[in-house]
């Protein structure tokens, strides 16, 4: 079987591409990334030489280049992890967000239709159902949830779910979204809370939090989430979402706390500044589905990830450096 990975040089892509390029030797796969500023061939680099990958530089909304891969590879199925994801650059730039997440799925569900995929899986967000209140942890996000969205990123992923949700439908497609909570583990971009606050700390450099930190993520190790993906498209029902959850709810705050206390650093560090605008407050999955459905299982808690984390950015300080000076993108 043939994949094309989309997006599979940025932090979950890249993390999938090393699971099941290792692990499916007869599969091949096709990694598909734009090489914008979060796209990071580093990421992939030992890939290379894999007999059952290779990489292709290229963006999802461009029509052309997408059909003429398309006839050209004849892709089984098709991994959407192309997006723009960062919120808060979503505020300051709504609209490439509209373009990139919205019209470049399209793109690619086009293509799709035309060539016959087996199957299209779209890599959305919990952040589409919006948010829930701090005081009733008995709420959580399900699969039949409302989509009511805080930020243009959130409204564009759920624009992008709508549109493959539509062409199931009308055009038939077969198709599979899942919706996951906060990713952490190898490879983020240092924009991201976890990078940015080890990163900091490692400086000795101020930490921002916004608010006062009280607001509540979900947080899962991302190899837990790509065994869920995995699964979901081999295994998974046509036209089903699933829900992908770590059972993780951790403040924002806590988590600085944990991560300053691993690294043996002073909460003196943490500097209060002025919320995020329409900042979510709290996310839960409730991941019961997959894992009744599909027999998914977390091997990762939250005080087990965040170390092997930690040990990871500790060990790999070069790639962040790269990162901070813009050599990252010599690496293709």
């Amino acid at each position: 079987m043939k994949f094309l990975i989309t997006g599979g040089a940025g932090f979950i892509g890249s993390n999938y591409l090393h699971y099941v390029v290792n692990k499916y030797p007869h599969d091949y796969f096709v990694c598909l990334d734009a090489l914008t500023y979060a796209g990071n061939y580093n990421n992939i680099k030992d890939l290379e030489n894999k007999d059952n990958y290779k990489f292709v530089k290229g963006d999802i909304r461009d029509n052309d280049f997408i059909d003429q891969l398309f006839k050209e590879e004849k892709f089984d199925y098709v991994i959407n992890f192309a997006a723009e994801s960062h919120v808060d650059n979503s505020i300051k730039n709504p609209n490439i967000f509209a373009d990139t997440n919205i019209l470049g799925t399209m793109t690619l569900l086009n293509a799709s239709k035309k060539y016959l995929v087996k199957r299209f899986h779209q890599i959305s967000t919990d952040e589409v159902y919006g948010d829930l209140p701090l005081n009733r942890p008995d709420l959580l996000f399900k699969e039949e949830t409302p989509l009511h969205t805080s930020s243009p990123y959130s409204a564009s992923k759920a624009g992008a779910d709508l549109q493959v949700l539509a062409y199931a439908r009308t055009y038939k497609i077969p198709i599979t979204i899942s919706r996951c909570s906060n990713n952490y583990g190898p490879y983020q971009f240092p924009e991201k809370l976890i990078p940015v606050v080890i990163s900091k700390a490692l400086n000795d450099e101020p930490i921002p939090v916004y608010g006062n930190g009280e607001n509540v993520r979900d947080w899962i190790h991302v190899h837990d989430h790509n065994v869920a993906v995995d699964l979901i498209v081999r295994k998974g029902r046509d036209g089903e979402v699933y829900n992908i959850g770590g059972h993780s709810e951790i403040s924002n705050l806590e988590v600085v706390k944990t991560i300053l206390k691993e690294l043996g650093k002073s909460e003196s560090l943490i500097e209060f500044v002025k919320d995020r605008p329409g900042h979510d407050l709290r996310y839960a999955i409730d991941s019961s589905k997959i894992e009744k459905e599909l027999g998914w299982q977390r091997t990762y808690n939250f005080q087990e990830g965040i170390k092997q984390t930690i040990k990871w950015y500790i060990d790999n300080q070069d790639w962040i450096n790269d990162i901070k000076t813009g050599k990252y993108k010599t690496a293709f």
